[in-house]
Order: C-alpha cells, then sequence, then structure tokens
C-alpha cells in the first residue's frame, strides 16, 4: 500500500534511513529522548554480530568478563584529557534509596577508568600480563542529536580493555583488534572499510594513537565503524596500573582500548539498503531464506505445503536459517513486500505449478524485480540456496566496493576540495596541522577520516596549504 512506501533515498537519505529502521522492524523509539528499543528482529541481527567477533577475540586469546554500570565521578577527574573528553555526555547519579548519595555516581560512556582502578588491584608481577578482557553490554552517553543505532543515549557494544608489560605489545594489540574489526565488516557485513589512523584531533580522549574503520555510506557520508586506541602509560599512571618487572623493578603498565558498537547495524543499513527496504549480507541475516508457499484453495494447499514443508526441512538440515511464511491472512503480495522490506537474501516461492515441474522461484533480493528472478529444480535446493547466498554475500561486497571507490576523489587543489567534499571523499596530502584541518572543518564541514596504513610512496603538498606533505588523509562529511 501507498503508505506503506519508503521515502526514496533520492529525496531524503534521512528519512528514508529513519523510516526503514522502523518499518523493517529492527528497532523503535524508547519513551526516555534519544533511547531506542531494539526489537527482536533487530537483536537477532546483533547477536549474529557478536557471536562472529566473540569467535574472533576468544581465538586470540580474549575472555570475558562484566564490570559495574555505575563509576564514582572521582575516577573520571583522575584523567583529565578523559573526563574532559566526555563531561558534556556524562549522565550522573545524585541520589539512591531516597537519599542524596555521598559521591556523585556516572552512568558508564566506557569503561577505562573502572577497570583501571580493577587491573591496578589484579595487577602485581611481569607474570600476570598480559591481561586480555572484552566485555558485552551497554553504556550511557547524553547525546543531544540522535538517530536510531547511529547515535543514541544508550547503545550496546563491546569494550575490549588490555594491560601489557611494553609500548610494542600494545601497539601489536591495537593492530590485531583493528585487524579483527576489518575482517569482520569486509567478510561478514560486506563493508569494504579503510583502516588508518586518526588524526590527533579526531583520536578518543586520552589515547595516544586511536585507529579506526571507516565506511562510506550511499549518501557519500563516512561512517567510523569501530575504533582501537593505544594508551600508553596515561591511564596506568592515573590510576597505578604498576607491576614488578623481571629484574624487580616497579613499572608502569601499557594498556589499550577497542570498542564495535550497534552502530554497525547502522553502516549494514545505509551501505546495502534500497527503496525497497533492508539489504541484508546472508552471513549476518537473521533469516536466510524465507519459504512462501502459494495456494488458492484447500486442494492446492494441500499439495503445496506438503512439497514446501519438505523443502523447509532440506533447508534447515543443511544450516540455512529459514522462515516458512504460511499465513492465510495476507495475501502473498503483501509477503513478497514484507520480506523484501526486512532484507530477507532470499525467497522461495512454491506454488501449484511449481509442485507439477518439480521447480521452485527463487527471488535474490539484492537484485529487485525480474532481475533477481529464476526457476530452479526442488532437488538439490539446499545446495543451490547456499551457493546462492555466497554468491550474494560477494556482490554485495563488490558492489559497496565499487561505490565507495566512484566516489573518492584525488583533487588537484584547495578549491577543487571543497566541490569534491559536497558530495564526496576527498583523498589528499595534508601537513598534519591543526590549523588546516579546522579550515576544511570551517569551509567544508568535513572532517580527516583516518590517514589511511597504505601510502603512496612519494611525497607531496598539502592540498589546503601547500607544505610539503608524506601522507594522504581522507577527508569527508561524516554521522
Amino acid at each position: 500500500m501507498a503508505e506503506d512506501k519508503l521515502t526514496k533515498r533520492a529525496d531524503d537519505f534521512s528519512e528514508w534511513y529513519n523510516q526503514l529502521v522502523l518499518k523493517s522492524d529492527l528497532a523503535d523509539y524508547a519513551p526516555v529522548r534519544g533511547c531506542m528499543v531494539v526489537k527482536p528482529y533487530g537483536w537477532t541481527l546483533w547477536e549474529n554480530m557478536t557471536a562472529a567477533l566473540d569467535k574472533e577475540f576468544k581465538a586470540t586469546g580474549h575472555v570475558n568478563a562484566a564490570f559495574p554500570m555505575l563509576i564514582p565521578m572521582s575516577f573520571f577527574e583522575k584523567e583529565k584529557e578523559h573526563v574532559e573528553g566526555f563531561a558534556p555526555e556524562l549522565a550522573v547519579v545524585t541520589h539512591g534509596g531516597g537519599e542524596l548519595l555521598e559521591e556523585p555516581l556516572v552512568v558508564r560512556p566506557t569503561s577505562e577508568t573502572i577497570i583501571g582502578y580493577m587491573y591496578a588491584k589484579w595487577i602485581k608481577s611481569w607474570r600476570d600480563l598480559p591481561i586480555l578482557i572484552n566485555q558485552w553490554g551497554s553504556v550511557m552517553r547524553w547525546e543531544l542529536r540522535t538517530k536510531l543505532f547511529l547515535r543514541t543515549a544508550e547503545f550496546y557494544w563491546q569494550e575490549g580493555h588490555t594491560a601489557h608489560a611494553t609500548s610494542e605489545e600494545a601497539k601489536e594489540e591495537m593492530f590485531r583488534i583493528l585487524d579483527i574489526y576489518a575482517n569482520f565488516a569486509i567478510n561478514e557485513a560486506a563493508l569494504p572499510v579503510i583502516k588508518g589512523e586518526k588524526s590527533n584531533t579526531e583520536r578518543f580522549a586520552g589515547a595516544q594513537i586511536t585507529t579506526s574503520i571507516e565506511g562510506m555510506m550511499q549518501d557519500k557520508k563516512a561512517l567510523q565503524s569501530a575504533t582501537s586506541h593505544y594508551f600508553g602509560t596515561n591511564f596506568a599512571k592515573a590510576f597505578e596500573i604498576q607491576f614488578l618487572d623481571q629484574n624487580n623493578t616497579l613499572q608502569l603498565c601499557e594498556t589499550t582500548s577497542w570498542g564495535l558498537s550497534t552502530r554497525m547495524i547502522g553502516a549494514i543499513i545505509m551501505t546495502h539498503g534500497d527503496d525497497q527496504g533492508l539489504v541484508l549480507p546472508p552471513r549476518l541475516a537473521p533469516i536466510q531464506a524465507v519459504i512462501v508457499p502459494i495456494f488458492k484453495s484447500d486442494e492446492e494447499k494441500t499439495k503445496v505445503m506438503e512439497v514446501a514443508d519438505r523443502l523447509f526441512k532440506e533447508l534447515k538440515a543443511a544450516g540455512i536459517r529459514l522462515k516458512m511464511d504460511d499465513r492465510d491472512n495476507v495475501s502473498s503480495g503483501f509477503k513478497f513486500n514484507d520480506w523484501e522490506m526486512r532484507g530477507v537474501p532470499v525467497r522461495i516461492e512454491v506454488g501449484p505449478k511449481d509442485v507439477e515441474k518439480g521447480t521452485v522461484a527463487l527471488a535474490r533480493r539484492d537484485r529487485p524485480g525480474r532481475e533477481g528472478k529464476s526457476f530452479v529444480p526442488q532437488a538439490g535446493l539446499d545446495s543451490t540456496v547456499s551457493l546462492l547466498l555466497v554468491e550474494i554475500q560477494a556482490s554485495l561486497l563488490q558492489r559497496a566496493t565499487e561505490f565507495r571507490d566512484a566516489n573518492i576523489h584525488d583533487p588537484k587543489d584547495y578549491d577543487e576540495m571543497k566541490k569534491v567534499l559536497e558530495n564526496g571523499w576527498a583523498f589528499s596530502y595534508w601537513c598534519e596541522s591543526r590549523e588546516c584541518e579546522g579550515k576544511v572543518k570551517e569551509d567544508c564541514k568535513a572532517t580527516t577520516r583516518n590517514i589511511p596504513f597504505e601510502q603512496p610512496t612519494e611525497a607531496g603538498t598539502c592540498i589546503v596549504c601547500g607544505k610539503p606533505s608524506k601522507r594522504k588523509v581522507y577527508f569527508a562529511k561524516a554521522y
């Protein structure tokens, strides 16, 4: 129905996104401003993401734990740069049990401080290192401008926190985790992200180095999809995280932290979605295939459901996440639109003619309409669908990569860069000064996204001031 149609991306990308999150049943607005309710379909998507990531973390020696949601305010005041970075976003509890608290408590915006306090208790010797801990949970940051999944007051994530004996080990950890994030984004979410280092002005509060993965959305804006940080001894000094080394000398630990959140769901929506709804990568999709039986009479229903039920069992046995849509109170067309909105990668239609011919109709979500529809034998359908899911996964990554590369430009001068940044990214030499970075931000409403690890072999000149420059950076408008 007309009222169920999405606003087109070309007309209003932001409104398209807002409507899609609601209509696809991923999430809804909570009664507290800026918070969201993640609905079962959205939570299953998140669970698939967490399962893939958790497996990788554990494979590299990390273990899960849980730390308190409430953190003493004094903890934040110990690390000046950290508290200044988060001060505007803090939610503070001043009363408990009907009485004024002796010390205000902060609802955690991130856990470096409380974990630093605990690590100082646990670490005494070099034999206690490294500590490699991750936690899954939620945090609270009092955002003024919110958007479901992309920026909410409370959001769900994982945050890893590690302590090491040397800076070399800590930096190696930072890069190891960034690789895990990048591989997850590319291989599981079909997001062609770029790895790199944040500028000094864009790095995490309290960090010496912040690395990130950055993705391009369909409106050409950038989205920071995950970060990994090296703190040096900043937090170790503040919380006295120390150890006796092998020479019995007291040393400060080197620490890291890293995180990926439900923001990644927003990245998936904005990278792959179309005017019909979600387009989900098969490796993460809550439902990989849906069977839609089509019949008009009880006689047809009996014959069709017999085949549909058999195929359901075969596909399920093959490990495909599957749904049977046997609702009889809505039309087939309604069902098709419903599953398109939800982004299910493959739709399997079984009607009376299919029963007679021993075939089914397959509709792939990444190619709407006739282009993505084919008729295949029922025999061996489990293999056919499994191979198709692999093909769709690869197709989504290829399409997103081609779109990104087509919209990254290398402008010849600053005037051209200003035009590029109106609707795309610039990949340009930069002298790495705050002044030039600030000028771009003021003139173009764009920021440095990251300095990629893969750099040209030759030097150049800063796109803003013309001074010699060794490295290129991505400039873009961002979420």
